[in-house]
């Protein structure tokens, strides 16, 4: 991080100093009282089940040089502290002033679906020409997305910014902070259904990313998703689209070859061009995240042999459709998020395995309100049309899941009520020669089971 003084958070903060020296330098931001160390601002965050300012005194034990408070606190000697109205709100303030004097180009990411892995893929395209800092894991939220910007260095040349949410508001406010030149938005689903009511409100939601936007932005969408398809003319913004076979779109992809395991081919169109192009991760739906790297990697002048050079060699985020064996089982570790749209391309993914036995472990899927039972059991469907050999479920929703593939036809589904029950049964059940997907919600906490599964003798 650039340094920063005391002087910079009280502008960005509107805060007051109670205590300490204007002049002082800051060159780390922090949340976490056990990260604090000499020249670190400790910020505490309120939350549900804690709340930071209880390690106040703490982060300075750590070394921390100052800290910002929303409290009556203790003015310790030779301690300085700010106080603010809100220290939520004002860890987003400084990171937007912090990111304003970066100037740095930038583009965020959001959708329902693939958000990470376009991401991840982008971030590698253009890293092949520019210095690039991403958003690592999921840390895509109002405190994750401040502390990736405090990563800024002056040696980065652009950055890539993952924007999560559930809820009206916070695409807004993650946009504001972040101020991305182009934006990406993969699709729109049903995750988060639950607290914005309908498709069509999380499609609103999603599309508060460009609130901000003029004529020198760029809004890249996926052209052959319905709703993001109607929203060209209605922006003041440039709007390219992307997609699967349709030339209507600017950039689309026509045959694909789906390689099983060792992942995807197709040949990417654009004006008039066509490139072949290799992604080294399986499954279809990985044509459209490698179709949005490929408009963003023109949209900042990357040739396009480094644009396929950055698709073939990416890395995806841990727990993302990660293909691995051990003891002769194949594990599909995809167990971070799960959505009606993200189960039905890991089950895909799953179909094309060479194994004795083809496994579906799957948990709840989260935040899904009204809708749960029946995005759960029409799923159970599609579970069984996938041709999988057992289905092994955890969670609440998931007994309507199991019950529509049972009403589907499937016989071998066998179902639990915590993770925890499951784990226990799954060192005994999955054996050599099996191919195990392992999807649930994070919540639902789903690494145990990969960990139980991975770790049978």
């Amino acid at each position: 991080m650039r340094e920063l003084t005391i002087r910079d958070i009280l502008k960005a903060t509107g805060g007051t100093l109670l205590t300490g020296d204007e002049d002082l330098i800051i060159n780390g931001i922090t949340t976490d009282s056990r990260q604090s160390a000499p020249g670190a601002l400790f910020v505490p965050i309120i939350g549900d089940k804690f709340d930071g300012h209880d390690f106040f005194r703490a982060a300075f034990d750590q070394g921390a040089t100052a800290a910002l408070t929303q409290k009556e606190t203790e003015l310790l000697v030779g301690k300085t502290i700010i106080r603010v109205k809100d220290t939520f709100k004002a860890l987003g303030d400084i990171a937007a002033y912090y990111k304003a004097i970066c100037s740095i180009p930038t583009v965020a990411v959001t959708g329902s679906v693939g958000k990470t892995t376009t991401k991840d893929m982008l971030a590698s395209v253009l890293s092949q020409k520019y210095n690039t800092l991403k958003t690592e894991h999921s840390f895509n939220n109002e405190i994750g997305l401040p502390l990736t910007i405090f990563r800024l260095e002056k040696e980065h040349e652009a950055i890539v910014l993952e924007m999560g949410m559930n809820h009206f508001g916070e695409i807004e406010r993650l946009a504001s902070i972040g101020k991305p030149d182009v934006a990406v938005i993969t699709n729109i689903g049903q995750a988060h259904i639950e607290h914005l009511g309908s498709r069509e409100g999380i499609f609103k939601a999603k599309m508060e990313i460009t609130k901000l936007f003029t004529e020198k932005n760029t809004l890249i969408v996926n052209g052959d998703d319905d709703l993001l398809s109607t929203v060209k003319g209605t922006l003041p913004c440039k709007i390219i689209y992307y997609g699967i076979k349709n030339p209507e779109n600017d950039v689309y992809a026509e045959d694909v070859r789906d390689l099983g395991l060792r992942g995807i081919e197709f040949t990417a169109v654009a004006d008039g061009e066509r490139y072949k192009i290799r992604v080294n991760v399986p499954g279809e739906h990985n044509v459209y995240n490698a179709l949005a790297a490929i408009c963003v990697g023109r949209e900042f002048g990357v040739s396009m042999n480094d644009i396929t050079e950055g698709i073939k060699n990416f890395e995806l985020t841990e727990m993302r459709m990660a293909v691995e064996e051990y003891n002769g089982i194949t594990i599909i570790n995809d167990c971070f998020n799960a959505s009606p749209d993200s189960i039905k391309a890991a089950l895909k993914v799953l179909a094309k395995v060479d194994c004795t036995r083809r496994i579906a472990i799957l948990g709840d899927m989260l935040e899904m309100g009204g809708y749960a039972e029946k995005a759960h059991y029409e799923l159970g469907a599609e579970v069984y049309k996938s041709g999988c050999d057992l289905l092994l479920t955890a969670g609440e929703n998931m007994k309507h899941l199991a019950r529509g593939a049972k009403d589907s036809g499937m016989k071998n589904v066998v179902s639990f009520d915590k993770t925890l029950e499951l784990c226990s049964y799954v060192k005994n059940e999955i054996k050599s020669g099996d191919a195990a997907l392992i999807k649930a919600s994070h919540g639902m906490h789903f690494e145990q089971v990969y960990d139980a599964v991975k770790n049978n003798e």
